[in-house]
This record gives C-alpha cells, sequence and structure tokens, in this order.
C-alpha cells in the first residue's frame, strides 16, 4: 500500500509566494514518490501541493467539508479540480479534520492558521508523524515554539525542514525504521 501524506495548512488570507512555491514543490516531491496525497479539498497551500502533485503524475485525495460536489463548491468554494478522489463528509470545515488526520500515514504542516493548528494537534495527539515546513509563515513558524510548553508524550512525532522534497525524505525514512514499526501504527 502507498504511503498516503497529508498536506495541511493555509486555505486562504495573506499567502506568500515563496510559501505557494513551497507547498506546490511538497506536492511534486511526493508525486514524483508516488506516495497518495491527502487534502481537505480546500483552496490555498493544500491546494498548490494538489496541483504540484498532479503536476508529476500523483494520485490526489480531497477530504470535502460538503456533503456533494455542488456543496464543495458552492458553499465551501473549493476546488474540485486536481483530485482523483473527493470524499464528501458533509460535517464542515472543522468536522472533516478527523478524517484528514486518521486518513494520513503522515502529516505536513505548511503555513496554517487556526484550522491547521487544529488539525495539527488533532495529528499530535493521536500520535502521527508529523512534518512541519518551515519558511512557509502561520503556525509551521511557530509550532517548535508551542511545543515548549504542551507536556503531553504523545507517540507523536515532529520533524521540521525548510527544503521541501528533502523534508519528505527525511519523513519517510523515519516512518519505515521507526514509526510503521509501533504497536499502534498499522503502516
Amino acid at each position: 500500500m502507498k504511503p498516503k501524506i497529508g498536506v495541511m495548512g493555509s486555505a486562504s488570507g495573506s499567502i506568500s509566494n515563496d510559501a505557494r512555491n513551497k507547498a506546490r514543490e511538497l506536492g511534486k516531491a511526493i508525486g514524483r514518490a508516488g506516495y497518495v496525497l491527502i487534502t481537505g479539498a480546500s483552496p490555498g497551500l493544500p491546494y498548490d501541493a494538489v496541483l504540484g502533485a498532479k503536476s508529476e503524475g500523483g494520485m490526489t485525495v480531497g477530504i470535502s467539508p460538503g456533503l456533494s460536489l455542488a456543496e464543495h463548491v458552492a458553499k465551501y468554494d473549493s476546488p474540485s479540480q486536481g483530485f482523483d478522489v473527493l470524499i464528501y463528509t458533509g460535517s464542515g470545515l472543522m468536522g472533516r479534520e478527523v478524517e484528514n488526520i486518521r486518513s494520513s500515514d503522515i502529516v505536513i504542516i505548511v503555513g496554517g492558521r487556526s484550522g491547521t493548528l487544529g488539525e495539527f494537534a488533532i495529528a499530535y495527539d493521536e500520535g502521527k508523524l508529523i512534518g512541519v515546513l518551515r519558511g512557509t509563515g502561520g503556525i509551521a513558524d511557530h509550532i517548535e515554539m508551542m511545543m515548549q510548553v504542551v507536556e503531553k508524550d504523545t507517540g507523536g512525532h515532529i520533524i521540521y525542514g525548510t527544503e521541501p522534497a528533502a523534508l519528505l525524505d527525511e519523513l519517510m525514512t523515519y516512518y519505515h525504521s521507526v514509526h510503521s514499526r509501533r504497536p499502534s501504527c498499522h503502516g
């Protein structure tokens, strides 16, 4: 089974071109490696990653907050092009976060605001392997500081990096050598 890489990040707001380029490069690296990219089917940085993965022939899955394609596009103003699969949860923006995280073997944070912070918290609490792409703004540039006050061992492991392909390589090395061998992982 191909590893599933969740990319979570800023869907709106002020997003720098550098962050967009890094998200797209991350998607390209995921696509080139033959992994499955999972996002919340939102615009912004996650969609930039989708476009990058598709440019390399990668498979992309979107976990939609809507009940249908019509609701996904009209109510949530979210893209549908570029996804191989859209899964309609009908659970709203915040409700679909658990499905995003649980469907991913590895979660990578790119930029991000409050929604991404929620996804990060779920991933950490669920003991996921998490990558943080630094230099993309938002919470990605502050997670290390936040973790200094989190005094909870969940089994989650965080790897930080500034270069998308190198971060993905480091995550996969750790995943195959350590993380997927834990009794609670099914990787």
